[in-house]
């Protein structure tokens, strides 16, 4: 399956949407240069297309309870196809588990946890060792503090020579 062929206007509509996902449809079609009615038209091709995946809202957690977030390096026992799959199914579920990237380095997947504590981290990464997925070892970090953070993706830059 080839790329989604995206013109100006397209992009123009997705890095309007990556910053404000609320926006009304006229507005959005005001700020891209179109009439409503084949703005609306984009954004549902777009929906359709895959390239918009949904709507949600970023809530600050900070504002609702203390948590810790954890980024850990996991690596495997194995290298084999069904290893990576395995561990994958297994960590799938977790709903502390906010990301996970498998990255080439000196380990194979980096995973970002949001957990109540610390205590609560070491308790869930015990479970996944006693569910034996392949974890042969893994290393833990612990965010001090996030300076930068950005919920947007950087559409126009990433996407500048498609247009």
């Amino acid at each position: 399956m080839g790329r989604v062929r995206l013109d100006r206007i397209d992009i123009n509509i997705l890095a309007t949407l990556t910053s404000n996902g609320r926006i009304s449809n006229v507005d959005l079609s005001e700020a891209v240069g179109l009439s409503p009615s084949p703005c609306l038209q984009r954004v549902k091709r777009l929906e359709a297309a895959g390239v918009i995946r949904g709507y949600g809202a970023q809530i600050d957690i900070k504002q609702l309870a203390e948590t810790v977030m954890v980024f850990t390096e996991v690596t495997l026992v194995d290298h084999r196809r069904e290893n990576f799959v395995k561990f994958e199914s297994g960590i799938r579920t977790l709903a502390e588990l906010q990301e996970c990237h498998l990255v080439s380095g000196g380990y194979d997947y980096l995973l970002r946890f949001i957990v109540r504590s610390i205590n609560h981290y070491q308790e869930m990464m015990e479970t996944l060792l006693d569910r034996n997925i392949g974890i042969a070892k893994y290393f833990s970090y612990i965010v001090i503090k996030s300076p930068i953070v950005k919920a947007s993706l950087p559409i126009r830059e990433l996407l500048d020579d498609q247009g």
